[in-house]
């Protein structure tokens, strides 16, 4: 399938991006703005985030994590159960549920514009259910990262038109997953290369002291990348989308010129009026400067980036002891297993030591005193203020000195979630 920019696309900012040095990024045949924006969990990235990016022409997505929580109705059916197998059934239901709803949600805001993803970690326990609920309802592309999906091909493999796009840092993993992929008959429809020392959230090294590693700079990522490509001889060019620290045009405008097709932002988005978390969540993410950042083991095992709230600030002072004492726990106090692998209830000493989807639903309201705020590195393209989708398209496309054409200022905003 073929689908013009005319028809993805908005009139307004079509222009926009004709007057902008910025390449159109074209992903299975459907051509759309060089913008991503990143999944965000538990809940920052909701039906009215996606929704709204993607009816201004731009990737939108869904983080799969939790989605029920934006559901009074699904809250209220899992909330109070005792803690044990048939809560667990119930809660991942929901979230399934939860899941189609948000891809119903967000396919009707955009009104048929640019793409709609979904992103579904490979380390949760539900991501093959999650991965076959997003294929039944209908998602344009699956967005995997958080570990290697060398399985997605075989979770996808009746549907061949849905985009399947890996998270990756360096060119070792790209070349494996390439490789391991072209065995299914398949090849990434794109591949995100996420820069460990950039991004906010759950980063791709192996420990802390490897973010720095050179390895992961885009400079010699992308080129390594394409080069690899060329030597494969592959049937068609992969796009590949830069993440990580993208803030501006001045950004996207150097990522493309080493030969990226495209960026993906989180933070940015994650603050912009549509945004699906609580208003106290966007401020202190707005608010937040690098030095106001740490970074650490996460209960994941991966090093993560989040911004120094009193709850971190309290953990990463007793985190030693913490590891000290870790033992395996007879269960999730959470009552469903949101990690395959979770080095609080599993005993990893030198995992995290406290519960992620706790302290992220703390987020999600704005607790500042209780939440893990993830945040990527860098200023926001308009500092500590929030501001519309439409306001920070408009901002990544012509930079902050240019005039938006007449027809971008006095454009309707996308309809309200």
């Amino acid at each position: 399938m073929t689908c013009t920019p005319e028809a993805l696309i908005p009139a307004d900012l079509l222009a926009l991006l004709q007057r902008s040095p910025l390449r159109a990024l074209t992903l299975g045949g459907r051509t759309v703005l060089p913008i991503v924006q990143g999944g965000m969990g538990v809940g920052v990235s909701g039906h009215c985030l996606a929704g709204t990016v993607a009816a201004l022409g731009g990737v939108g997505t869904l983080s799969s994590v939790d989605l029920r929580r934006h559901h009074p109705d699904l809250m209220a059916r899992t909330t109070g159960l005792p803690p044990d197998e048939r809560a667990k059934a119930a809660i991942d239901a929901a979230n399934l549920e939860a899941i189609d709803r948000d891809i119903q949600k967000a396919r009707a805001l955009s009104g048929g514009r640019g793409l709609l993803t979904i992103n579904i970690m490979r380390a949760v326990s539900a991501y093959a259910a999650s991965v076959k609920q997003a294929l039944a309802s209908g998602i344009d592309a699956i967005v995997v990262g958080a570990g290697l999906p060398l399985d997605l091909p075989d979770l996808a493999s009746d549907h061949p038109n849905t985009l399947l796009i890996p998270i990756l840092s360096d060119a070792r993993g790209i070349q494996l997953i390439v490789r391991k992929w072209e065995r299914k008959k398949r090849l990434p429809d794109a591949i995100v290369i996420e820069h460990p020392r950039l991004a906010g959230g759950h980063l791709g090294a192996a420990k802390v002291a490897d973010l720095n590693d050179p390895r992961f700079d885009f400079e010699r990522v992308i080129p390594e990348a394409l080069a690899f490509f060329r030597s494969a001889g592959l049937e068609k060019e992969i796009p590949l989308i830069a993440a990580g620290g993208i803030r501006s045009l001045a950004d996207i405008q150097r990522v493309q010129a080493l030969g990226a097709a495209g960026v993906q932002l989180g933070t940015p988005f994650a603050v912009t009026t549509e945004g699906d978390a609580h208003p106290e969540f966007k401020r202190v993410l707005a608010e937040a400067r690098d030095d106001d950042m740490a970074e650490f083991v996460s209960v994941a095992g991966l090093p993560a980036r989040a911004v120094r709230t009193p709850w971190l600030n309290n953990y990463l002072r007793s985190v030693d002891k913490l590891q000290a004492v870790a033992h395996a726990k007879s269960r999730c106090t959470k009552a469903f297993d949101c990690l395959a692998q979770c080095g609080l209830r599993d005993g990893l000493a030198d995992w995290g030591q406290f519960c992620i989807h706790h302290q992220l639903a703390a987020a999600l309201r704005g607790d500042v005193k209780k939440g893990l705020f993830f945040r990527g590195a860098g200023a926001l393209p308009f500092g500590d203020q929030v501001r519309s989708v439409r306001e920070l398209m408009e901002r990544l496309l012509v930079g902050p000195s240019a005039e938006p054409a007449a027809a971008t200022r006095h454009a309707p905003q996308a309809a309200a979630c």
